[in-house]
């Protein structure tokens, strides 16, 4: 049975959030200010989940949702919001989780870094999946809230080119004799060339490859193979071809990366982010400044490239090879790095690494806490730049820097890594 409400605000996820007597009800489909008619789908304890069925009142930020498939698929929650208004709703959430869970506020909001929101995914991972009922192969991305893979023939997040792509991939592994054994394709858009990572559970034919091979050389794309784990990804066609890069202009560095390696979405956001990181963090000739989560050195070599010396730390052993190499193609001598586990640093082991004068942070969602508590107390770096992917753990270090450390948390802001979802991708600056 149908209800109707008044919705109240937006939560985290970019669902409507309403009182369905009394109970908090979190509607799919609806905005702030909004009144619709919905449909709960599942009842908990303490809240239920409803699906909007009628938009009765629309608000004015409801913007025409521009892929066809939205609202199926589940790679997008929030196309029906204006493009800004979905940046400002990041913000909110950002700022209530440092004021909620961090218990601090920054003196400073910064401003929100946009960039392109339709066709910036330079990074996407698609499932693979033979269905005899719906005619062959479908490629894509999940339905929302499901396992079945959305039957879709473009994306308009993706790169045009990439999304392209779909239909003609649905039909050549349709031909396959492995169709039911490749359960995802990951891609890989370099500066210079695409490359899809093909996940074989079992091996392809000869006439299977002669088609693959017409099959790149006809889209002008690079095929590779992974027939088990990471270190069995390698190149199949074409034989000898040039890597995969990004560049970073300002700093005047090229990054050549595997296409199984950790690099962001979305390339003009990143730019953009490294250059308010780098602005932030200020480094100088003569200082020396840690990078913690290095990576292959997104930011550790723009900020070798200040005159600073810069030491990256990554759990990675393949990261870290590649971050050397980089340094080394960039002629970055001032760019050291070291394999070492951060999730389990100590405030001695901190130490042992010496006096750093600045500090940049940018690990995965569970962030840096163990980081965060490693520093000494009212004598760590004076500057600390962190760069985070979760406002919740953000908030969390946040905390113990602040509050225990001793820290000024001096400006935070979002950055929006990536549109029309509910991710939150968001920069901080910690003074003392």
């Amino acid at each position: 049975m149908n209800q109707t409400v008044d919705i109240l605000s937006l939560d985290h996820e970019g669902h409507g959030v309403a009182r369905v007597d009394g109970k908090v009800t979190f509607v799919d489909g609806a905005l702030a200010g909004e009144r619709a008619d919905i449909a709960v789908y599942r009842k908990h304890a303490k809240y239920n989940s409803a699906n909007a069925v009628a938009i009765l009142k629309a608000s004015a930020q409801r913007a025409e949702p521009r892929c066809k498939y939205f609202g199926r698929c589940g790679g997008c929650s929030m196309q029906h919001l204006e493009a800004s208004a979905q940046v400002a709703a990041k913000q909110r959430v950002l700022e209530e989780n440092l004021a909620r869970i961090g218990k601090v506020s920054p003196d400073i909001v910064l401003r929100a870094l946009h960039g392109p929101t339709w066709g910036y995914r330079h990074r996407a991972r698609l499932s693979v999946r033979l269905v005899n009922k719906k005619g062959g192969v479908l490629v894509g991305f999940h339905e929302k809230r499901s396992s079945f893979i959305a039957d879709m023939a473009s994306c308009e997040v993706l790169t045009p080119d990439v999304s392209a792509l779909i239909q003609p991939l649905r039909e050549l592994i349709v031909q396959l004799s492995n169709a039911d054994r490749i359960p995802q394709i990951e891609i890989a858009v370099g500066e210079h060339i695409t490359v899809l990572v093909f996940r074989l559970l079992e091996p392809w034919t000869d006439e299977d490859a002669t088609q693959v091979r017409a099959f790149a050389d006809r889209h002008r794309v690079h095929i590779w193979e992974q027939a088990k784990g990471p270190d069995t990804v390698r190149p199949f066609w074409p034989d000898i071809a040039p890597e995969l890069s990004y560049s970073l202009p300002e700093f005047g560095l090229t990054m050549p990366f595997r296409p199984t390696d950790f690099t962001q979405v979305n390339t003009a956001i990143n730019r953009a982010l490294v250059s308010r990181a780098l602005r932030l963090l200020d480094p100088q000739p003569g200082e020396r400044i840690a990078d913690l989560f290095c990576g292959l050195g997104n930011f550790t070599l723009p900020i070798a490239r200040s005159g600073a010396d810069v030491l990256g730390i990554e759990g990675s052993t393949e990261l870290v090879a590649r971050a050397r190499a980089n340094a080394l193609h960039n002629a970055l001598p001032n760019a050291h790095f070291v394999v070492d586990n951060l999730f389990e640093m100590t405030s001695e082991k901190f130490a042992a690494l010496g006096h750093f004068d600045k500090l940049l942070i940018d690990p995965p969602r569970s962030g840096a806490i163990e980081v965060v508590k490693s520093l000494p107390d009212g004598r760590g770096p004076q500057r600390i730049v962190y760069v985070s992917c979760d406002p919740a753990t953000l908030a969390r270090d946040a905390e113990v820097l602040v509050h225990v450390k001793g820290y000024r948390l001096e400006a935070a802001g979002v950055a929006n890594m990536f549109p029309h979802t509910a991710h939150v991708e968001s920069i901080a600056l910690f003074t003392r």
